[in-house]
């Protein structure tokens, strides 16, 4: 049967009932950069000093990673042409594996890496092909959406724990240590949109003693923590072959994909379990070869610079934000939320920023929880002194 007008219209009024309720309480959203990513952009026709971006290190216009992205294209052509395992899998994407194997896989013995189109995709693939019926997973009460979302497709049972309270985390275990069931606990390292960081140690310590998989995003960390941004389980020095570690390459590598580092055998399992990685069409192999060249940089004295630059950047902010009259959360990291507290009040700040040219994206439910909408002010080492005077400057006369 052919649908009439009134059954189409009927659809559509559906949707902009909701879009009209996404207005009333201030959470539509979308902005449109022209050019390069950068600290410094060109938004809508407009010059502006961009604290939107998770390019940490301020590589996503480099010019040493432009040329690798274009010499990839000249070796390897556009696209991959399938997925990993029918025939999309390239001699970029296995160099590159092995290079982040080698680079952030030092937390267990005999390391293999996996590469993925994006951060979402990796972490779906990590929970459905580790848990399943059957399995526990414990999962911290503001771990990343991609996380959430994972744990719910993998139809395992589900236990939230308190934000970063491992002590109701192992009394939680402690009381399921008959059951013989496989269990993961899975957590962020840097919270994105707090920027504080898990207590990881003593979450290895529970996962050994507890006989978990201890799955960690490293989505914030990658690149930026540690010795030669090796990541948080680098910075603390950790060790485990309970750990199942998941970077992202579109944040401080300054390119796009992610990857998953672990023993081979946990590897190897997601190769052939892992529906994320068989059922989808493998990415450009030029972007795994931009993304070797990220790597290196990354790993090198120009990397140590960048972070050494972003590290003066955060002190300099998490004082400047103290200033103000709103409430800073207590960040260590790139990530620097200011708490607003409404929805409409959080919109006005950021437009009126927005007037002074700087974009401080506005973060309101359900992204945060309702009540805490905040502004989130992400640094990069593409930003300069001056640029944290200038949002001081605005910040203390709105």
């Amino acid at each position: 049967m052919k649908p009439t007008d009134t059954t189409s219209q009927a659809l559509y009024e559906t949707l902009n009932e909701g879009l009209a309720d996404l207005d009333a309480r201030g959470l539509r959203r979308r902005k449109t950069i022209d050019g390069a990513c950068s600290a410094h952009l060109s938004v809508d026709g407009r010059p502006i000093v961009g604290f939107a971006s998770n390019d940490y290190l301020g590589l996503a216009a480099h010019e040493g990673i432009r040329a690798a992205l274009a010499e990839g294209a000249s070796l390897y052509g556009a696209g991959s042409g399938g997925s990993h395992l029918l025939g999309g899998h390239s001699r970029a994407h296995a160099a590159l594996e092995d290079e982040l194997a080698a680079f952030s896989g030092g937390f267990v013995g005999d390391p293999r890496a996996l590469y993925f189109s994006t951060g979402y995709m990796a972490n779906l693939a990590v929970l459905t092909a580790l848990a399943g019926r059957g399995t526990i997973v414990f999962s911290d009460a503001l771990n990343h959406a991609s996380l959430i979302d994972g744990v719910r497709l993998s139809r395992a049972q589900t236990q939230i724990y308190p934000h970063a309270d491992t002590e109701a985390l192992d009394a939680m275990l402690d009381a399921s240590r008959d059951d013989p069931a496989t269990k993961l606990i899975v957590t962020d390292t840097v919270f994105s949109m707090d920027g504080d960081i898990a207590s990881l140690a003593r979450l290895v310590e529970l996962a050994e003693k507890y006989g978990a998989w201890l799955v960690v995003d490293d989505a914030h960390g990658f690149g930026v923590l540690g010795p030669q941004g090796r990541g948080a389980l680098a910075q603390y020095a950790l060790r485990s072959k309970h750990l199942v570690y998941v970077g992202t390459l579109g944040k401080a590598a300054g390119v796009s994909g992610a990857f998953v580092a672990a023993h081979a055998t946990v590897v190897e399992w997601l190769i052939q379990h892992a529906r994320p990685y068989i059922f989808t069409t493998a990415s450009a192999p030029a972007v795994a070869h931009a993304v070797s060249a990220s790597v290196r940089i990354i790993a090198s004295d120009e990397g140590d610079a960048r972070r050494a630059h972003l590290a003066s950047l955060i002190d300099t902010t998490r004082v400047m934000l103290k200033r103000t009259r709103w409430l800073p959360v207590d960040s260590h990291t790139a990530v620097q939320p200011l708490v607003i507290g409404g929805n409409d009040e959080t919109l006005a700040i950021a437009a009126a920023l927005d007037r002074h040219g700087l974009w401080v994206p506005a973060i309101r439910p359900p992204t945060v929880p309702a009540g805490t909408s905040r502004l989130r002010v992400s640094l990069s080492a593409a930003h300069s002194e001056d640029d944290l005077a200038r949002l001081d400057h605005a910040l203390n006369t709105l």
